[in-house]
């Protein structure tokens, strides 16, 4: 799978950690944030990761700031993206099935390391379900249009 992964300053050990975990589990990782810790903003780096899934560039998208939240919010401004902000594996997981989540987004300043990979193995390693949910995600879907 090709996954495409950016941060912000307060998060290149944790991207470091997550992009060589996913490319010992023989996925292609595109780097699209910072790896210096001087300050920069994470709206353009919650962009990066948003662009390259809805061009299809990759196949999800992982995005890390302090909390995850700000370049969640980011990404989310994307038509297309559909972005989940998880401090544990169980919303990942539910992200992917139901929702069918494109991108992922945490806070490095919230969880660690191994938490971190944790939520990271339920958001790559969960299809989406389908059925009633592909109703739910079409009526995402049709509201973007609509605004």
């Amino acid at each position: 799978m090709r996954i495409v992964i950016g941060n912000d300053h307060t998060a290149v050990e944790m991207k470091q950690c997550i992009k060589e975990y996913l490319e010992g589990q023989g996925h292609e990782v595109i780097n699209v944030g910072t790896d210096s810790s001087e300050s920069v903003d994470y709206p353009v780096f919650g962009e990066k990761v948003a662009r390259a899934v809805v061009a299809k560039e990759a196949d999800r998208g992982i995005a890390i700031c302090g909390t995850g939240v700000g370049i969640g919010i980011v990404c989310n401004k994307v038509r297309g993206v559909r972005c989940v902000t998880c401090s544990e594996p169980y919303s990942a997981r539910y992200a992917r099935l139901h929702n069918n989540a494109n991108v992922l987004s945490f806070g490095a300043r919230v969880v660690g390391q191994e938490l971190a990979k944790m939520i990271v193995d339920e958001f790559i390693g969960t299809e989406f379900e389908g059925g009633r949910h592909e109703r739910r995600v079409n009526m995402i879907l049709g509201l973007e249009e609509r605004f």
